[in-house]
């Protein structure tokens, strides 16, 4: 994705704390420039018997407590856009959201990590999950308050999304003295036991297991050099981790180490079932990553 591509932004926000902070994020978040954003606030349909003998004024209260989510965050973001677009929009809040990504051409959802507005429903949980499962490109979840985003660590594993995810970053605008740190994870192969095995084919297989070991890490390492080298060409300082081991585990270690504000996996699943959209490691770190994830399908 090159940086002349267009580039919009869509901020969903239910007005609680950890979807405001998210939208604070999205306005220190090195987009590049010329990006347009835009904030979407969603008004869920209430089931026919719950609407039953509500008074009119309480469903006029709530239209203005959401236009006033939607107008807090407008305000937010004019820091930087001051053309910043804000609708309420109905629906189902998972399809209102990817709807009106689609309609402003959003590259990128950003989302809290948690909602619990008394407006709307939970936003991430089952909202804000169910979104990234079913983005169209990428989505920012954002954890906590965060001050930049400048220490990035990036997932590799050899798939087209990692290639994505590298695209993307590069895309970006990177900060003064941003880095990316690569981690690339290699898993121990499996061997049977050993020791019944006579001596010459024992020797056999662990021959085999070093070349196959051998040739693996030297395929990463020059994938790993073809991502340095696109994002130093974006302006990023880049370093690069092989790691040995569970690639989840792996992965956050390496965060943690690096002291990241944000972690940036592709979403490699492929199925029919949703639960299955994002692949193991692209969804367990949503779940127990403590910084900010990106991910990118």
């Amino acid at each position: 994705m090159g940086k002349a591509k267009r580039f919009g932004i869509l901020v969903a926000t239910d007005g609680s704390a950890e979807a405001t902070a998210a939208v604070k994020a999205t306005v220190i978040s090195p987009w590049p420039r010329g990006a347009s954003v835009h904030v979407v606030v969603v008004r869920t349909p209430l089931p026919v018997a719950d609407v039953a003998g509500v008074p009119a004024a309480v469903f006029t209260d709530l239209d203005r407590g959401l236009a006033a989510v939607a107008e807090s965050a407008r305000k937010i973001l004019a820091q930087r856009w001051p053309d910043a677009d804000a609708r309420v929009v109905d629906g189902p809040t998972i399809d209102a959201i990817l709807t009106r990504a689609e309609r402003v051409g959003a590259r990128v959802i950003v989302l809290g990590s948690h909602g619990h507005g008394a407006i709307a429903r939970l936003l991430l949980g089952s909202i804000s999950l169910g979104v990234v499962r079913r983005m169209k490109h990428a989505a920012l979840v954002v954890r906590g308050n965060p001050r930049g985003f400048g220490r990035v660590v990036l997932g590799l594993d050899g798939s087209p999304p990692a290639r994505r995810t590298v695209a993307f970053l590069a895309a970006l605008e990177a900060p003064a003295g941003g880095e990316v740190t690569l981690v690339r994870v290699l898993e121990g192969v499996a061997l049977p036991s050993l020791a019944v095995m006579p001596a010459t084919a024992r020797a056999v297989l662990l021959a085999q297991v070093r070349a196959a070991s051998d040739a693996e890490e030297k395929k990463c390492l020059r994938e790993a050099e073809a991502a340095a080298s696109e994002l130093r060409g974006a302006g990023w300082k880049v370093k690069t981790v092989v790691r040995e081991g569970a690639p989840l585990d792996e992965l956050l270690a390496a965060a943690k180490s690096a002291r990241a504000q944000l972690l940036a996996v592709g979403a490699r699943g492929h199925g029919a079932l949703e639960r299955l959209l994002l692949g193991s490691v692209a969804e367990g770190a949503l779940h127990r990553a403590p910084m900010s994830v990106l991910v990118v399908r």
